[in-house]
């Protein structure tokens, strides 16, 4: 069986974080196992704590997982520190992790940064380029290449840039304002633009999450990055469409909208 590491924080709610990454990676048929960065206590009206993991527990953590069952691919997640940063990057190059899909949250939807300088510049300089692909929104490329993005040439220009700054594959999305639900992939030189529908929901909670973790999970299994991609946009159009509706606030999607019943269930 392929396995997958989310390196991440937990959300309470479970729609998120390190939560919504194993719901995303089961469904996938791979194995899910998680290092955790953070503790948040969260629902969906907002986050209300956070509870970091230290660095030198964070490297415990991932000591116990590549040296006992090595991961076919690694999905990272939201980081808030740069000492936690470093230690991630440290642990990663050193057992050579392959198939790292980095999902680079520092702007919330607010639209607040999420990560002082120290942290982002050890996210750049550190962590990045160890990284297969990166899956940032627009306010994070923009934050990333100091400029705006306003057309889908910007966005064309914009992940050329990043993908040649850092020596990595760019998947930038462009819902933020850009166009309806079109990604767009720069991968070996070449672009390639992902169609999608725009879902009309407010429950869009761990959206982020769910899609660079299903992207992992098609790469653990060996499907070639653009393949991973579009199935794992397809999932989350599924989620999302499946119409959950929990919570005061944004909810969650449904990650288990494809389960079938299954034996143990009809009984």
């Amino acid at each position: 069986m392929k396995t997958a590491l989310t390196i991440a924080g937990s959300d309470s709610i479970g729609g998120a974080g390190i939560q919504a990454d194993i719901k995303t990676i089961t469904m996938h048929g791979v194995y899910a196992m998680s290092a955790v960065t953070a503790l948040t206590a969260q629902n969906t009206t907002g986050v209300y704590g956070i509870y970091e993991a230290p660095p030198e527990f964070m490297e415990k953590q991932l000591d116990c997982i590549f040296t006992d069952v090595f991961p076919d691919a690694v999905k990272i997640g939201m980081l808030s520190s740069a000492g936690l940063i470093l230690a991630i990057a440290k642990k990663l190059a050193f057992y050579e992790a392959k198939h790292i899909i980095l999902d680079p949250v520092m702007v919330s939807t607010s639209g607040s940064r999420l990560l002082a300088n120290d942290a982002l510049n050890a996210l750049c300089t550190h962590l990045i380029p160890l990284a297969e692909l990166i899956t940032p929104n627009i306010p994070e490329a923009e934050v990333l290449l100091g400029g705006d993005i306003r057309s889908e040439k910007d966005m064309e220009a914009a992940a050329q840039e990043l993908g040649r700054r850092y020596g990595c594959a760019v998947l930038l999305k462009g819902g933020h304002n850009v166009n309806d639900a079109n990604d767009l992939l720069f991968s070996d030189e070449s672009l390639y633009w992902f169609y999608g529908e725009r879902i009309f929901t407010s429950n869009t909670h761990g959206t982020g999450c769910t899609l660079s973790s299903a992207i992992a999970a098609n790469r653990a299994k060996g499907l070639a990055l653009p393949e991973a991609i579009r199935q794992a946009k397809n999932y989350l159009s599924g989620a999302l469409r499946a119409g959950l509706d929990l919570g005061k606030g944004p909810g969650p999607m449904n990650h288990a909208f494809c389960l079938e019943k299954s034996d143990f269930q009809k009984g």
